[in-house]
């Protein structure tokens, strides 16, 4: 390096919390969550995994159990709420296998499946499912590319993946491949609706707010929102 180039700002390394199965189980009652011992000790297991990971890939900035548990499990378990037994649904964009993996875990009944762009991602997953004896497809590639080649499921899960307006755009084409997506968003979900409507692309489908909450840790807004094709349209 030249000695008159300033020195790159390293960020310090996340600190992560020691393996401690009584204190993850304290945090999943204190978020009122109780789960079968199985699937309560499947879920400490992707938490570590999954820090595991993240210190070679940008899979997740919660490095704590309140943060896993208030938002990865939390959200995840929001979704689940409005899954019919059996339902068979694609977690798109799913990163580090939030809500995917933690869903797998705890309905075992749901048909699931995994998709990401990010080709290093795709491995994580795959290696975490792997670990935890979870079979799920995980599959690189743009979710648009599975419904061309003859995919379908009934739900789309969408979660931190882009604005309304820009799913939409993605999407509407391929209403047929799926029923109805559920999309997870925070408080700036109306100027979203907004800048779709603006753009036609909300005016052949059905927007419901399914449900509203509050962040537990920073008391922001969230809500899920359900889209679906309104009656007789396709």
């Amino acid at each position: 390096m030249n000695q008159s180039e300033p020195k790159a700002h390293l960020s310090p390394a996340p600190e992560y919390e020691k393996p401690d199965a009584e204190k993850f189980h304290r945090v999943l009652q204190q978020y009122g969550f109780s789960f079968a011992p199985e699937q309560e000790q499947k879920l400490f297991r992707y938490c570590h995994l999954l820090w595991q990971w993240n210190q070679r890939l940008n899979l997740t900035r919660h490095t704590s159990y309140e943060k896993f548990v208030g938002r990865d499990v939390y959200d995840s378990m929001v979704f689940a709420r409005f899954l019919e037994q059996g339902e068979s649904a694609l977690d798109v964009g799913t990163g580090g296998g939030v809500p995917g993996v933690v869903l797998a875990i705890v309905r075992p009944d749901l048909k699931l499946a995994l998709v990401d762009t990010v080709r290093k991602k795709v491995r994580a997953v795959q290696d975490m499912c792997r670990q935890l004896g979870l079979e799920l497809p995980v599959w690189h590639d743009r979710a648009q590319k599975l419904f061309e080649r003859g995919e379908a499921f009934q739900t789309l899960l969408v979660r931190a993946v882009a604005r309304l307006d820009v799913l939409l755009e993605w999407f509407n084409p391929y209403w047929g491949a799926f029923q109805r997506m559920l999309v997870l968003k925070g408080p700036r979900w109306l100027q979203e609706r907004k800048k779709a409507r603006e753009r036609h692309l909300i005016l052949h489908l059905r927007l419901r707010r399914l449900h509203t909450y509050q962040i537990p840790d920073t008391g922001a807004e969230s809500v899920l929102l359900e889209l679906r094709p309104k009656p007789g349209v396709l």
